[in-house]
């Protein structure tokens, strides 16, 4: 009994033990600015569009032609393989369908490093599929990230 007690006050004493207080860092927020479709270039518009449609393709066609370094930053060329597209294309065709095309929505800029961010809704063959493609252009107009996700009003 005596043991029962004495093992069940350590328990309620460690549960107790104060804890640390959390620290917080400060995150230097990226800070975006939108930018009117008309100021900015047809040929940058169409760059992205057809880096953007290119990656998308590969899931209809399972062809996928390299980025060069004119087209993409190198850290892109090395993430973006014919492997790991594969992978990705499966899930996409077998829950949204086939690929049709990409909508130009929006165009932000991001004032600290320069680059274009360009919002594209993807759009596919099944009525469900509601997806977002953010294609970033860095200053040298270089591929120099993608990124798909659920579609949302909002940047």
């Amino acid at each position: 009994m005596k043991k029962i007690v004495v093992l069940l006050t350590l328990i309620v004493l460690v549960g107790c033990k104060s804890k640390k207080p959390v620290q917080t860092v400060e995150i230097e927020e990226l800070k975006t600015v939108q930018v009117a479709l008309s100021s900015v270039s047809s040929t940058q518009k169409d760059k992205a569009y057809d880096l953007g449609k290119r990656i998308l393709m590969t899931c209809n066609t399972s062809k996928f032609k390299p980025f060069t370094t004119s087209e993409a930053t190198q850290s892109v060329i090395n993430n973006i393989t014919l492997e790991k597209l594969s992978k990705t294309c499966g899930k996409y065709r077998q829950w949204y369908g086939t690929f049709q095309d990409l909508k130009l929505v929006e165009v932000y800029q991001n004032p600290n490093d320069q680059s274009t961010i360009f919002r594209f809704k993807a759009l596919y063959s099944k009525k469900v599929a509601n997806k977002e493609l953010r294609v970033f252009m860095n200053n040298a107009n270089q591929l120099s990230a993608i990124k798909t996700m659920d579609w949302k009003d909002s940047f």
